[in-house]
């Protein structure tokens, strides 16, 4: 069943509301390149890590009752990054797994797999999931690395926030301000893998406080080894142009604009070419009533065009409207509520072998939370509940409460624990798919699934033992019920399987890293995560998947990244990591090597040479082995001018 799927589908799937009281970014050129000279122990000396996805404010990121961490735009330059799954490898509490050239499976604590469906992942306050299947097709997410302000993810259920999807974790992708990108940036270059790639981007100060930056963006990449001398299967082609405004004249009030457009083509040598469409035009308003209040409006609208040879043509459009009002409702406490409402209008040509019946539909989403933390004991003990509640066109209304506790034990130590329900309400495939294609439609593999469900108990510790040390460590045990299932028809049907929700278990882990800069011009981190995951048929059920279709993850995972600055015009990284082997496909362990040489000859001039996965020929990291692809060794040069 699950390779059925992944064929159709795939061959023959926020800006957080910015907080006015913080400092305004630096508003020329000048400035932002100043960071560029400072060494890394000098960064340090200045850097307060923040973070906002964890309660929709900023806050420390040591006093943050939740399992978050934070990469940065330096982190994302350093280590030789081209698109976004290579910049979530960074994140030690996610799995990557690259599937094909275009394809990754991404998630945290569990459930991995080519539609993971589990993870709320955000770009600048987009969502960007796709109700087709409630994953994301990873080939169609992309924004230029160098605007990338800060990727902060989340391991652990977020749905009271951020609603439904974010069951195992959030990624929200945060760009920087127009202000931030003054200037003239190009990069340009080419290799083995990513034969060639290019990038303009320009911004200016259009009127006093109006700040502006257009960019664009292509590249050209080849296809990954197959093994057993199989045809090779792709290269792909794409290219992306963008837009941002702010207006900052109205005191600490911002008024945001921006918008992408992109297309791609992805050939396959045996099942013709995947074409992909898209764009997308956000606006967001942010004002601040006093220190301890503010509300921000956000409305988007994002199209996509999905075309596979011999499967579906899917053209999507979704609308959404979120409102967010933050206030003390007393003087310890700190109240955040929002309204939000989604509408998303689907419509697909379905192919001879499958259908979504009706293939033209419109789905809303009603939403509203609220969430209040509350000091117990003043600059030491925080008590934060809340709820979200959300209503779906299929399983009606839905409740995702949690709450959080987090004890700043001194200047240098914090523990935090949390009890949070999230759900994954149905997609589209969950509920409309039919088979075969064609009427009279003889199966429906949807059934009548409902919403899975998680109740996940959270445990964590943080320690800053010295200026340049800091290190975390994070427990889970999660409680799943419902999950989907592959069960048998009853009548048996030409196509004798449905999907169900006759599996439930439980998975349970630890997640560890240190970041060190005790040594000068030197930072080290270190990340670990073991995880174990167990899913079993219901009493009732009679599943035939065993748990196959929804869990490919590994047990343990372990990252070692290393950055010299060599002197004050030669940078070397090198970004070493392992994965165990994934039992489900007997997808073997692994271990690879990144590594990054740059030279800054001038201020506004660097060149890279960057090799990846320097230790084998190539390896694979996921899927069966009769149709998985391998990952080969690959590098290349990279040239940037900045003016």
């Amino acid at each position: 069943m699950a390779t059925v799927l992944a064929l159709a589908m795939r061959c023959p799937a926020a800006e957080e509301p910015v907080d006015p009281s913080l400092p305004r970014p630096p508003s020329t050129s000048d400035e932002v390149d100043s960071f560029k000279q400072l060494t890394l122990e000098q960064l340090m000396d200045i850097e307060v890590v923040t973070v906002t996805s964890v309660s929709r404010r900023p806050e420390r990121i040591i006093v943050a009752a939740s399992a978050v961490q934070v990469v940065t735009q330096d982190d994302i330059r350093r280590s030789g990054a081209t698109n976004l799954p290579d910049a979530l490898r960074l994140a030690t509490n996610l799995a990557v797994a690259q599937i094909d050239p275009h394809s990754w499976a991404i998630s945290a604590r569990g459930f991995n797999n080519n539609l993971a469906d589990k993870m709320l992942v955000m770009i600048d306050g987009r969502t960007v999931y796709t109700p087709l299947f409630a994953g994301v097709f990873w080939d169609m997410q992309d924004t230029l690395l160098e605007d990338v302000d800060r990727i902060e993810v989340i391991s652990g259920p977020g749905g009271t926030l951020w609603g439904a999807n974010a069951v195992n974790g959030v990624i929200s992708i945060t760009t920087r301000r127009a202000a931030q990108t003054h200037g003239l940036y190009v990069e340009a270059g080419g290799g083995s893998t990513l034969q060639a790639f290019e990038a303009v981007r320009y911004g200016a100060e259009l009127a006093p406080d109006l700040h502006y930056r257009v960019y664009q963006k292509a590249f050209h990449r080849d296809d990954l080894v197959e093994p057993y001398d199989r045809t090779r299967n792709a290269q792909w082609d794409a290219g992306q142009g963008g837009f941002r405004i702010d207006y900052e004249g109205w005191g600490p009030d911002l008024l945001t604009v921006q918008g992408d457009v992109y297309k791609s083509v992805i050939e396959q040598v045996k099942a013709g070419a995947i074409s992909a469409a898209g764009g997308n035009l956000l606006a967001r308003f942010t004002h601040r009533f006093s220190e301890e209040s503010d509300a921000s409006l956000q409305a988007y609208w994002d199209r996509v065009h999905r075309a596979i040879p011999n499967s579906i043509t899917d053209d999507l459009d979704t609308w959404d409207l979120d409102f967010q009002h933050r206030f003390p409702l007393a003087p310890r406490n700190d109240v955040v509520w929002g309204l939000g409402y989604r509408v998303y209008h689907d419509e697909i040509q379905n192919p001879a072998t499958l259908a979504f019946v009706p293939a033209d539909v419109t789905h809303q989403v009603f939403s509203a939370f609220a969430q209040d933390e509350i000091t117990v004991v003043r600059d030491r003990v925080f008590l934060t509940i809340g709820s979200k509640v959300e209503n779906n066109d299929f399983t009606g209304f839905e409740f995702q409460p949690s709450g959080r506790v987090a004890w700043r034990v001194d200047e240098r130590n914090s523990l935090w624990g949390a009890v949070s329900r999230a759900v994954r309400t149905p997609s589209r495939i969950d509920r409309e798919l039919y088979l075969p294609g064609t009427p009279p439609y003889t199966t429906l593999v949807g059934g009548n699934f409902t919403s899975e469900k998680l109740i996940a108990y959270e445990l964590g510790y943080r320690v800053e033992p010295e200026k340049r040390l800091s290190c975390s460590l994070a427990t889970f045990y999660n409680v799943y019920s419902d999950v989907r299932s592959v069960e048998q028809a009853n009548p048996p049907a030409p196509f004798p399987l449905m999907f169900g929700n006759g599996l439930e278990g439980d998975s349970y882990g630890a997640e560890a890293v240190v970041d060190s800069r005790l040594i000068d011009r030197v930072r080290m981190r270190v990340g670990y995560t073991a995880m174990r995951v167990r899913l079993h048929p219901k009493p009732e059920s009679t599943d035939t998947s065993n748990g196959r279709l929804e869990s490919h993850d590994p047990k343990h995972m372990a990252s070692l990244r290393t950055s010299v600055d060599l002197a004050d015009d030669w940078e070397l990284d090198a970004n070493v990591r392992y994965v165990s082997g994934i039992d489900t496909d007997d997808v073997p362990a692994y271990g690879e090597l990144d590594l990054r040489l740059g030279w800054s000859p001038m201020r506004d001039l660097e060149l890279a040479l960057v090799g990846q996965n320097l230790l084998h020929d190539h390896h694979a990291e996921y899927g069966a082995a009769a149709t998985r692809q391998e990952i080969s060794r690959s590098g290349y040069v990279k040239l940037v001018w900045r003016y």
